[in-house]
């Protein structure tokens, strides 16, 4: 196991409903809790911290899309466990 801290944001277009409930499907086996608009998941000795900012909106000409950023913190995890969760 590594001993590396990495963050990634990324800039999707989905709701905060549809985040969450899709949730469960990409964490697999991985237990997590959900307080608010924060997901944290521990396993061992490495954590997994996923923030959502406030929910937006974009125009994509006459239609409205929900824009939400996405922080993923990895701590104590390893670029290839990293780019296997992503």
């Amino acid at each position: 196991m590594a001993d590396n801290t990495s963050r990634i944001v990324y800039e999707m277009t989905i709701s905060h409903a549809e985040f969450f409930r899709t949730l469960p499907a990409v964490m697999g086996a991985l237990p997590y809790v959900v307080d608010g608009s924060e997901v944290s998941a521990l396993q061992d000795t490495r954590r997994l911290k996923i923030n959502l900012s406030p929910e937006g909106r974009r125009n994509f000409g006459p239609i409205p899309l929900p824009v939400t950023h996405v922080e993923l913190g990895f701590d104590g995890y390893s670029h290839e466990e990293t780019q296997a969760f992503l």
